[in-house]
């Protein structure tokens, strides 16, 4: 099983590195949100960006924020993959095979959260050209990048429990396309939750992405990284993985 799913997760590495334009929009697209987004704040008051943010740099406080909502939208691509495989074929012809289907799964998650690795980097690089400092916590850089690609497998499973359980392959972009900005606007991604309404704050509080937003932030902000974001980040992956094998062993059809 496991040379199973290490095929099909290279196949998914393959077919993203083999398009120039998806690479490409991979680099740039986090870029624009580091250019126009973080620079928003940047005629505002340090008194202001302290009190709020902690920090005189908004793009210091964004960037944890904006790579925890790029590892949501990567779950996107395990979704359309999944759709592209089910409208051509190639998945009916793998289930022919003697592929596990919960291969078939493990392949799609992790290629997608491949392509949300590809981003941590040029984000900090991009992040570091605007003035963010990233102090050489060398084991709290290791717990934040580890969070990521929790977050990252957990909103991947997530997606193809919904890709798996239809059979109207424009369904599950349109729950994906439904569910993304709530889940990016009701997290700390971008602001503070000191700035939400009541309601707000409680879905922040377990909201996946602020967690593991908060986490990378005690790096470039508080300086002091809580591993108890990295727990529950960890269970939030771990439930969705659960919840998807059992998924793909029962429903995952190739129709």
């Amino acid at each position: 099983m496991f040379r199973e799913i290490y095929v099909l997760y290279k196949r998914e590495v393959k077919k993203t590195v083999r398009n120039p334009a998806v690479i490409t929009i991979m680099i740039i697209q986090p870029l624009m949100w580091i250019a126009f987004f973080g620079s928003s704040f940047a005629n505002t008051p340090h008194e202001f960006l302290q009190t709020f943010f902690h920090t005189s740099n908004y793009i210091a406080f964004l960037l944890p924020g904006e790579l925890a909502t790029s590892m949501l939208f990567i779950g996107l691509f395990s979704s359309m993959s999944m759709i592209n495989d089910k409208r051509f074929g190639y998945l009916k012809k793998l289930m022919v095979t003697k592929a596990d289907k919960s291969a078939i799964f493990f392949g799609k998650v992790f290629g997608a959260t491949t392509r949300g690795v590809i981003q941590i980097p040029v984000m900090i690089l991009a992040a570091m050209a605007f003035g963010v400092t990233i102090p050489g916590n060398v084991i709290g850089i290791v717990e934040w990048i580890i969070g990521l690609l929790l977050l990252g497998v957990g909103f991947s499973a997530l997606y193809l429990i919904v890709t798996m359980n239809s059979r109207d392959w424009q369904t599950p972009n349109v729950i994906a396309n439904f569910i993304n900005l709530p889940l990016m606007f009701s997290s700390t991604a971008l602001f503070p939750s000191s700035f939400f309404p009541v309601w707000m704050r409680d879905i922040a509080e377990v909201n996946p992405i602020s967690f593991a937003a908060d986490l990378g932030r005690a790096i470039t902000v508080y300086g002091d990284p809580d591993p108890i974001y990295l727990a529950y980040l960890a269970i939030f992956a771990f439930v969705m993985v659960t919840i998807g094998v059992v998924i793909a062993k029962t429903r995952l059809s190739p129709e």
